[in-house]
């Protein structure tokens, strides 16, 4: 999968390669492909963790074209909402259990979850999703040892195209290399 998301960076230009576009050359792919741009060069150059993950509640949400977007952190055996952006309120500074969440399923398995409906995916706990505005969803893991996760949702039930799908994984891509750069300090 990482070499997937290292492919998908590539293709937004963020890894000394020649910004290639996403699709059929929309005005606003190549918004979304400058604010990715930015985006890493920020995270680039984040000296913390707490700047990464500022660095992702300030842009997540504009490349994604998303309504909301969650980080989370691998306590042990839990998942730590510690950050959002969205229309309404998540799950901020919650904590559920790796084997109950979407987050924790993506952290254990190394997968991005592309989640079209979430009322009709076996791995969503769909109490935990009814109070909110969730409908669809993509929720990628960050790093080489999954240590986090980043969720990008939608509050209409959508499929979701090639570009959508690069676009998170690129993202989760460059926000996994500045945590484990964090980390590593």
């Amino acid at each position: 999968m990482m070499g997937d998301a290292m492919r998908r960076a590539r293709a937004f230009g963020l890894i000394h390669v020649r910004l290639l576009p996403m699709s059929d050359s929309e005005p606003s792919d190549s918004i979304r492909n400058d604010l990715m741009a930015q985006a890493g060069r920020k995270l680039a150059k984040a000296g913390s963790q707490a700047e990464v993950i500022e660095t992702v509640r300030q842009s997540a949400r504009d490349i994604c074209k998303s309504d909301g977007i969650t980080i989370i952190l691998r306590e042990g055996g839990m998942c730590h909402y510690v950050e959002e952006d969205a229309i309404a309120p998540l799950w901020k500074g919650r904590r559920f259990p790796l084997n109950a969440c979407i987050s924790g399923w993506a952290m254990l398995n190394g997968e991005t979850a592309v989640i079209e409906d979430v009322f009709h995916d076996p791995r969503i706990p769909h109490d935990a999703y009814l109070p909110t505005f969730v409908k669809s969803l993509i929720m990628t893991p960050l790093g080489d040892n999954h240590v986090a996760a980043m969720g990008a949702y939608w509050r209409d039930r959508r499929k979701f195209s090639e570009a959508d799908l690069n676009t998170v994984e690129a993202l989760g891509f460059l926000i996994g290399k500045a945590l484990s750069k964090t980390l590593d300090r």
